[in-house]
């Protein structure tokens, strides 16, 4: 009677024990906000430019060609590269760990056992076998098999797993929002790079006018129709237009050194055609609409991820004030000669089985189980960043690729009317009919307004790049 009252005693108290262990603290939940504007504007057309792979979006085949290599040797995205491997790996650690862990062994030594001992006396009156007595000195020999395997009761191990399996498969989306990015940067320096061989070039043509026009110019003083004065303001006209071309060519070079550093090379030339950039027509944007940017933004993607892999951090975290059950296994053979190993009487095995779970100081545990939970809500607002900035990305681009368009077509007339004016100031300075400053402000405004038109046709080729990134294109 009273054996039966210990007996529901120990089991009241086991259970007591289970359950104050697995009383966990309350946290702040935070669920995530996919909530995003039905369209970008106003038109909820789905034909989206982003599922264009970019060797389709891009038609220059010098441009193809330097992102294909970039692709293959940039050394940054070879090292995102590293880590998708690390991740990947990870799971593999993960997953290994709630399988049984099974090892094989031999060992070998000896023991003496003191006389004077309950195990020595002992041995000194009983034999190994018949006529031999035990020796002060005892090898001893043994080879087995052990098995150790924590049961998942509580899912801790697999959602231990799961969120390493959530972790690489962001790394991978992180590589592709890094493809994106090189593709981009390599682009848009390739058309700074070709807009920079036009502004040369225009450079170029306005020193000869510049030169035409200053000996016009002297002819004129000979004549005395102008003074020096007006040889020497065109003369240093010229100067300083000659000046700006090597403030130019230090621009190529260090942008085709930028192109160079992001495919991984040494420097040396960049191939390039720059004769046509003048007659680019920037192909129309497709937008499509903004519940799209979370199936194509990478970077939203591996935001989604995140989120996913921190959910379940958190569930692995609080697993852990719950019991853990362990299982001990062995099986092997022992025995003090090595002729008697290999014998049914040496087998040895055993089997335990533990069951603990935290009880007092529970202090790191808990510690753990909230930095996982303050993760995941970190990770709640890094994915509602995430949104948030990738449509206003795209407003702000579909309005930049707008806007250039109305400037360019402005600064396209203004450079046609200014062209004329050359002519006409040219004339009216030879017959005396307009002053020599007339003719120096209309070359220089007409200079300027060339180099600004080629600077507005360049930005206006980076923001289809641009555009087509922020709608998360480039990665396919």
């Amino acid at each position: 009677m009273q054996k039966s009252k210990l007996i529901i005693y120990l089991i009241i108290a086991c259970v007591s024990f289970i359950y104050t262990a697995c009383i966990g603290p309350s946290l702040v939940q935070k669920t995530e906000n996919k909530t995003v504007p039905t369209s970008f504007n106003n038109l909820k057309d789905t034909v989206n430019s982003a599922k264009t792979k970019w060797k389709d979006f891009f038609t220059d085949p010098n441009l193809i060609a330097l992102i294909d290599s970039s692709l293959k040797k940039n050394q940054e995205l070879n090292i995102i590269l590293q880590e998708i491997t690390i991740a990947k790996n990870e799971v593999r650690v993960r997953k290994g760990a709630y399988i049984p862990f099974v090892g094989i062994g031999v060992g070998a030594g000896v023991t003496k056992t003191p006389k004077y001992t309950s195990q020595g006396a002992s041995d000194a009156v009983n034999n190994i076998t018949p006529g031999q007595i035990v020796p002060e000195i005892l090898p001893n020999y043994a080879f087995g098999l052990g098995v150790s395997w924590e049961v998942d009761i509580w899912k801790k191990l697999r959602n231990a797993k799961n969120s390493a399996m959530a972790k690489y498969l962001s790394s991978v989306e992180g590589k592709n929002f890094m493809v994106t990015h090189l593709i981009s940067e390599i682009a848009t320096n390739y058309y700074e790079l070709i807009a920079l061989d036009n502004q040369l070039e225009i450079l170029k043509e306005n020193i000869k006018i510049y030169q035409n026009s200053l000996e016009i110019v002297k002819l004129q003083k000979q004549a005395a129709k102008v003074t020096e004065l007006a040889v020497r303001r065109f003369e240093a006209e010229m100067l300083k237009t000659q000046s700006r071309q090597y403030y130019i060519m230090q621009q190529i070079t260090e942008t085709e050194n930028r192109i160079n550093f992001l495919l991984g090379r040494f420097p040396q030339p960049v191939t390039r055609s720059s004769t046509s950039f003048s007659n680019l027509k920037p192909d129309t944007i497709y937008e499509g609409i903004p519940s799209q940017l979370l199936q194509n933004r990478p970077d939203i993607k591996q935001a989604e991820l995140d989120l996913v892999a921190s959910k379940l951090d958190v569930k692995a975290a609080k697993a852990n004030f719950y019991p853990s059950l362990i299982i001990n296994s062995g099986v092997g053979y022992q025995a003090f000669n090595p002729t008697y190993l290999i014998n049914p009487q040496s087998l040895i095995y055993s089997i335990a089985g533990n069951l603990v779970a935290p009880l007092i100081n529970r202090n790191a545990i808990k510690a753990n189980y909230y930095s996982a939970n303050s993760k995941q809500i970190q990770a709640v607002y890094n994915y509602e960043r995430a949104i948030l900035k990738a449509h206003i990305e795209v407003i702000n681009q579909l309005s930049n690729i707008n806007n250039l368009k109305q400037s360019y077509n402005l600064k396209e007339k203004q450079v046609q009317a200014l062209n004329e004016s050359i002519n006409i100031s040219t004339n009216l300075f030879k017959s005396a009919r307009a002053d020599y400053m007339e003719v120096l402000l209309t070359q220089r405004d007409a200079l300027e307004a060339k180099i600004e038109l080629i600077e507005t046709k360049k930005l206006q080729m980076n923001a289809r790049v641009s555009v087509y990134k922020a709608l998360g294109g480039g990665w396919k």
